[in-house]
């Protein structure tokens, strides 16, 4: 079992993460753009299993390293210092968002996976909980056994950090489905059936602006193992590829140009 995430990027959904890794006992080490003592704060209140370094410090320490930072910025992480560690890219392309696009993605050429792990050639990278919102991914986590415990994918080229992997998510809260290799990792990605709204909830008309904010946190319908695998097998290669803002509640898009504007690195 890997004991220790490092944790690259402490935006909405860093943060996200590492509420539920510390919560299913697991040590952390979290860095950011500002420094460490900017999250003095957030330390304090993850408690006594988590702690503030340097992007350095946190891959040295790490079992597994988490990628919560905007793909524009994946150029700015260290492949020297993440050769040989298993690295969960949370990374989504969303074309424009922060300035970025690239015509190879836009062409189906290859998957943001794909061109985190050519970044990082000697990193063992596996792509999950990428998927749906910070609050949702907070919100709809459950215990083994749980009724309401839903599942997420993942996709990978090593079968043993994919391994490494599943069993760290469900861990924090989840069932999880393996989508296949990196090349396969467009079924899991923006403008697939599997993104976002399986894991968020209905919000029905005519709320009001407090009320709808309220009704987004709540979480989604659980999605079993088989009704998991049964969107990811039936994904058509999106066009365009990549994300869009287009009928996500004005929340979300509010929470997500933030993250997306928040996270850079600082070694």
């Amino acid at each position: 079992m890997a004991h220790t995430l490092g944790i690259i990027g402490a935006g909405l959904v860093g943060k996200a993460v590492a509420h539920l890794a510390v919560a299913a006992g697991y040590s952390v080490v979290i860095s950011n753009s500002r420094g460490p003592e900017s999250l003095s704060g957030l330390i304090t209140e993850l408690g006594p299993l988590a702690r503030a370094g340097s992007v350095e410090e946190a891959i040295t320490a790490a079992d597994i390293v988490s990628i919560a930072i905007p793909l524009a910025n994946f150029e700015a992480l260290p492949a020297e210092k993440l050769a040989g560690k298993i690295v969960i890219d949370q990374t989504n392309y969303y074309p424009g968002i922060g300035g970025f696009r690239r015509a190879d993605l836009d062409r189906g050429e290859l998957t943001s996976s794909e061109l985190v792990q050519r970044h990082l050639p000697s990193a063992k990278v596996v792509k999950g909980m990428h998927n749906l919102g910070w609050i949702h991914m907070q919100q709809n986590a459950r215990p083994r056994n749980d009724s309401q415990r839903t599942t997420l994918p993942i996709a990978g080229d090593d079968a043993l950090a994919k391994e490494s992997v599943r069993r760290f998510i469900e861990a924090i809260g989840y069932d999880v489905v393996d989508a296949g290799s990196l090349a396969d990792s467009w079924r899991i990605e923006p403008n697939t059936p599997i993104y976002f709204w399986p894991y968020a909830p209905a919000i029905p008309e005519g709320l009001s602006e407090d009320e709808a904010k309220e009704a987004y946190q709540r979480p989604g319908k659980p999605l079993s193992l088989d009704e998991a695998q049964e969107l990811i097998d039936q994904t058509q290669r999106p066009s365009p590829i990549g994300g869009t803002l287009e009928g996500m509640p004005p929340i979300h898009i509010a929470l997500f140009l933030e993250l997306a504007s928040a996270n850079t690195i600082k070694k």
